[in-house]
């Protein structure tokens, strides 16, 4: 049964908001109150957030849809509905998150750190917040605006100090089971590591973390052996150890050739070359081992390496390898750069942007792309004519008209807002897409206007009654 994963696709939904509500307040001796209705609430984000407990992506890859709430709609009375919950998924430290063509969104190194990978949808305004001295009673509200739907691939990269690296069968397990408490799978047959073990090695004052990559054969940096999934592990690592056996069975190969060909496939896979490194010789505890150690090293110490001979069975030279170690991993350490402060820029929008853009397409259908229209667009009520008529105010004031004349557009063009596969499309008519020179001051309601004076009420009956009066004089029968 699997139960190390380092590589998942995982399918988030954000919540949606909740959409606005459209009410009138009523009560005894006070029918019409204003409009009272409530906002929606906003969907719940999904974010990935490093907890250094978790050490695998398992449960991703058994459940890789994972939803946050909705938003909860707005109700009358001025009630705003309750926004949805936030859901956190936990990562472990080290993971990466690309989208599906492997562009990197975000890089989660250290706990804590977070990453929002879909946002909740706003919720939508209710009547009341849309209501102004020109408004006094909209009958519409804003619906919600939908949450991100979001595929992105979660990739785990090992955090460690040190890494081991070389053939399968070289005794890096061993190796990583005595310098630390780490408790790997040992075998007397090839690939018994299949995944990467981390063990916590202290050497004087220096505590540093060690990992113990599964063995890496030729061809590994072009996949072969599930090489790249081995390799990807070493890239956050700060120091290389070359485990080399040298009690091997098989003729062909060497503890120098072994070598040569782990950093041919460190070379390849790139961006390791700066890493320090030395050479462990292993399995000295047998008698050609020893020897055939005792025969390379002088060429090893000869290309600059430090060179140690141990022993992991017999728990020889040990104490000068994790002192040696901790040597390394203090200076790169000290070498590393410090974090700066966090510095936020302000970059202003040009005073000739407009926050959107109006292009013809080859058939003759003029698109409008831009954060608002887009936004407003999915906020829109198609079904009730006052919304549409806001929508239309809200477009001419921001300039989308005069742009579409700008742009040869004319009456009864065809006109989208929005990406091709989600937009609006309608026939574009100059003389009513502002709604209020269509409608006049829309969302007036003359049961909200102060209360007349009793003697203008009665003048105002009185002229009723004459323009009857003058209708029915007026009238003919057939």
């Amino acid at each position: 049964m699997t139960t190390f994963v380092d590589r998942v696709e995982l399918h988030v939904a954000a919540g949606n908001g909740g959409h606005g509500c459209a009410s009138v307040h009523r009560e005894k001796f006070k029918p019409l109150g204003g409009p009272d209705g409530g906002n929606g609430g906003r969907g719940g984000d999904v974010i990935l957030t490093v907890d250094q407990s978790v050490t695998t992506l398992l449960d991703y890859h058994h459940s890789p849809h994972r939803k946050a709430t909705n938003g909860r709609p707005g109700e009358g009375g001025n009630r705003s509905g309750k926004d949805g919950q936030d859901l956190v998924l936990v990562v472990p430290d080290g993971t990466v998150v690309l989208d599906r063509a492997g562009n990197v969104l975000a890089d989660l190194v250290g706990h804590g750190t977070s990453f929002v990978a879909a946002q909740g949808g706003r919720g939508g305004l209710g009547n009341a917040a849309l209501s102004s001295a020109r408004r006094k009673a909209p009958g519409f509200a804003l619906l919600g605006e939908p949450g991100d739907l979001r595929d992105v691939v979660l990739e785990l990269k090992t955090v460690a100090d040190v890494a081991l690296v070389g053939y399968p069968s070289a005794g890096k397990s061993s190796l990583i089971s005595v310098l630390s408490a780490a408790k790997p799978k040992i075998a007397d047959y090839p690939f018994t590591t299949l995944v990467p073990n981390l063990g916590v090695v202290t050497a004087g004052s220096t505590v540093y973390t060690i990992a113990d990559v599964p063995g890496l054969i030729p061809g590994a940096s072009q996949g072969r052996g599930l090489g790249l999934e081995f390799l990807r592990h070493v890239e956050r690592c700060s120091v290389l150890v070359h485990v080399l056996d040298t009690a091997t069975l098989e003729s062909d190969r060497d503890p120098v050739s072994d070598l040569d060909t782990i950093e041919e496939e460190l070379r390849q896979y790139g961006g390791l070359g700066n890493r320090p490194r030395l050479v462990v010789l292993n399995k000295t505890d047998v008698p050609d081992g020893r020897d055939l150690a005792e025969l390379v090293r002088p060429d090893l110490e000869a290309r600059g390496l430090r060179v140690f001979e141990v022993s992991a069975v017999a728990h020889k030279g040990l104490k000068e390898l994790s002192y040696a170690l901790a040597e390394l991993v203090a200076k790169a350490r000290a070498d590393r750069p410090r974090e700066e402060a966090t510095r936020i820029v302000i970059r202003p929008r040009a005073v000739d942007d407009t926050g959107f853009t109006v292009t013809q397409e080859e058939d003759g259908l003029f698109r409008v792309r831009g954060e608002k229209p887009e936004r407003w667009v999915r906020q829109t009520d198609f079904t009730n004519d006052e919304a549409v008529g806001y929508l239309s105010d809200r477009l001419n004031r921001l300039g989308v008209e005069a742009a579409l004349m700008k742009a040869g557009a004319r009456g009864g063009d065809g006109v989208a807002i929005g990406p091709e596969e989600n937009a609006v499309v309608f026939d574009w008519e100059p003389s009513v897409t502002a709604g209020a020179e269509m409608l006049g001051r829309r969302g007036e309601d003359h049961r909200f206007e102060a209360p007349r004076p009793a003697a203008q009420r009665r003048r105002d009956r009185q002229a009723e009654r004459d323009e009857h009066q003058r209708e029915f004089d007026d009238f003919e029968p057939f």
